[in-house]
């Protein structure tokens, strides 16, 4: 191997390591009546959301259904602005339409970015009013470490929450809308022509899992909001910042199983409840801290060049040439291939942001 191809390959896997999410450390479980915490680690830690912001985004929707400002056949109108955002999406085409009872599907269960925007704006006039509604929102319910930007958790440099956060959320859409219960434990469903499937591996990989959220970006690493039901005890448990979904599953089925287990007798003493468990964190702020920015930016940071190969190494670097890149082979005569021939990149594939 030649010297600048080690040093490639060397910078290819420090970039590689540097926007590996599963850095959060953040986790919680507590259950759904009371609020007691059965276990917690860093949970006012900031962190981004990525998804789990959607559960807001339900919330406020559901608010307007229950204060008749609109009802489940609501027609949510797909604009430019939700048609040009990235994967996850539903896909529908400019001006067309599904119902509002069809768009809270889409959101918890393909975590669909067009439908959040969509949404906004049929809700709020526009995305910028339906955001101060979330902000708003977080505020009343006692989210003090929280502060969003949209309405479905894309990367966003300052939009960031804590796992405490996260809960005391997962926690009010249970509560204050029991009734919406199902919505979280639907693996599957039928939206016009498009069959939409879960993300959420709890439902099926742990007895009685029934919900709520999961959540990805290269930032925010691998987040869930999840619950389960068990002799007629619903607990939640929230993890910020896996590095796959097998992790994450597996350390919400830890936390959830651990705390049905321990459940009677650390009930049995007063225990802290999720608002007033102790914090290491002062004040309200919601800023992310060097850690969390320099993840950011790590991630929003296209890789280097890949290598070269052995051979390409060996070619002399003379001006005007492009030993680096690939260049089409014409069958056109010599006086035709004098013709430029642009050469179009082929886009990275970028994983669905969940």
């Amino acid at each position: 191997m030649t010297k600048g191809l080690s040093i490639a390959l060397a910078a290819l896997a420090a970039w590689t390591t540097s926007v590996q999410p599963g850095l959060a450390d953040s986790a919680l479980v507590f259950d759904l009546d009371e609020g007691h915490v059965l276990y917690a680690e860093d949970l006012d830690a900031p962190w981004y959301p990525a998804s789990l912001t959607k559960m807001m985004t339900a919330y406020i929707a559901l608010e307007a259904i229950r204060d008749h400002r609109a009802t489940r056949e609501t027609k949510i109108f797909m604009s430019p602005a939700g048609f040009k955002q990235p994967p996850t999406r539903l896909g529908l085409k400019v001006g067309k339409d599904i119902t509002l009872d069809q768009a809270l599907r889409a959101l918890i269960m393909r975590s669909a970015n067009d439908v959040a925007v969509a949404m906004a704006e049929t809700l709020a006039g526009d995305e910028a009013s339906f955001v101060k509604q979330m902000n708003q929102t977080a505020a009343r319910l006692g989210m003090m470490h929280t502060h969003f930007i949209n309405p479905h958790g894309l990367p966003a440099e300052q939009q960031v929450t804590t796992a405490r956060d996260m809960g005391i959320l997962a926690r009010a859409l249970l509560r204050d809308f029991p009734e919406e219960a199902p919505l979280y434990a639907m693996t599957q469903t039928q939206i016009g022509n498009v069959t939409v499937g879960t993300h959420n591996s709890m439902l099926t990989a742990f007895e009685g899992g029934d919900g709520i959220k999961t959540g990805y970006t290269c930032a925010s690493g691998y987040n869930l909001a999840a619950s389960a039901t068990r002799d007629g005890r619903k607990l939640i448990a929230i993890v910020l910042g896996e590095r796959s979904n097998a992790a994450r599953t597996a350390r919400a089925s830890a936390l959830l199983e651990r705390g049905f287990k321990t459940f009677e007798w650390k009930t049995s003493f007063p225990i802290a409840r999720i608002e007033n468990y102790p914090s290491e964190v002062i004040g309200a702020g919601f800023e992310p801290d060097a850690t969390l920015l320099e993840r950011f930016r790590a991630c929003a940071a296209p890789p280097p060049p890949p290598p070269q190969t052995a051979d390409a190494s060996k070619a002399p670097n003379k001006p005007g040439a492009a030993s680096s890149e690939v260049k089409k082979v014409s069958a056109q005569p010599a006086t035709a291939a004098k013709k430029t021939t642009h050469v179009k990149k082929k886009k990275k594939k970028r994983q669905p942001l969940d």
